[in-house]
């Protein structure tokens, strides 16, 4: 099924060029079904980039998907022209009267700062008591996740003494009383992800007896994907809807700003930056949002209105 969004939105053209159908408001309204309503919290500072790695893999899940661009209203960031900020974002004082089948909620280069010395951080914990009562689930990626166990739980971040970059083998955490849990069902035993981070969670901060589970992990580059059932937030450390090439740009930004950066680990064929980095990670980035939205589509109420509702 198609992706509801703007037909000016950069990303539209650029989805379409994919085979991803973008279809508008009267070709939605004919379809006769209730789409569901995503809104996608975008904290990156190249939004447009963001967008269209996420409407991607919203897009090709099987329901129509209705996006809503989201941004601070406390915050407006310094690298997105506002002429897009205006023209395609909602603040969340906008819709906070709205209610939401899901909400994504991005990373943000703030990593190295304490959580509540970021500028947007009173909004944001605001956003996120409003996930519980206005969102019937949410999908937390990089520093989003950290953010949200911290809100939550209190759960800190450590910096690291490099940054972690490149793509590493992850497992899912096998329980052998119980079925694989939805988020992970499909999944290899092993999978790669794209990981990109100068701090990390760690599983032995994580609360216990809580409902906070561990869904995949890696002895290399630690917590990938967690649940926070309670709170009916899904916590991805790292970044599978990446781009082929996004680790490429992010690591030519960083040899433009010094000289000691480190190649990311087994990205390139042969660990030559010559070579064109091979995507092992695709197939996994679809199989997750798809499981995401079809476990909101399979529990969540048919009336909006009635999402947080006990």
């Amino acid at each position: 099924m198609p992706i509801k969004i703007p037909n000016d939105l950069p990303a539209a053209a650029k989805l379409r060029e994919e085979g991803v159908r973008v279809i508008g408001e009267a070709e939605a309204l004919r379809q006769d079904i209730r789409p569901l309503q995503i809104a996608l919290l975008n904290l990156m500072p190249e939004k447009p980039k963001t967008e269209t790695q996420l409407a991607r893999l919203l897009g090709a899940t099987p329901l129509q998907v209705e996006l809503t661009l989201l941004t601070t209203s406390s915050y407006r960031s310094k690298t997105t022209p506002p002429s897009h900020l205006q023209a395609f974002y909602k603040t969340w004082d906008d819709v906070r009267g709205s209610k939401f089948d899901g909400l994504i909620i991005t990373g943000a280069p703030v990593e190295m700062l304490p959580f509540e010395e970021v500028d947007y951080w009173p909004e944001l914990t605001a956003i996120l008591d409003w996930t519980q009562t206005h969102v019937h689930s949410t999908f937390d990626i990089c520093w989003g996740a950290q953010a949200a166990l911290y809100h939550f739980h209190r759960v800190p971040k450590h910096i690291l003494s490099t940054k972690r970059f490149g793509v590493y083998p992850h497992r899912v955490t096998e329980r052998h009383d119980v079925a694989r849990p939805a988020l992970v069902r499909g999944f290899d035993d092993v999978f790669y992800v794209p990981v990109s981070r100068h701090t990390e969670t760690r599983e032995e901060d994580l609360p216990k007896g809580v409902g906070v589970e561990v869904l995949a992990t890696s002895p290399q580059a630690g917590l990938c994907l967690v649940q926070d059932v309670p709170h009916r937030h899904v916590l991805m450390f790292n970044h599978l809807e990446y781009d082929t090439l996004t680790l490429q740009d992010e690591f030519r930004r960083d040899l433009g700003r010094r000289s000691d950066v480190a190649l990311p680990e087994n990205y390139y064929p042969y660990d030559d930056p010559d070579q064109r980095p091979r995507n092992r990670w695709r197939a996994y980035a679809h199989l997750l949002f798809g499981n995401w939205i079809n476990e909101i589509y399979q529990t969540v109420p048919y009336e909006l209105a009635r999402i947080g509702m006990a």
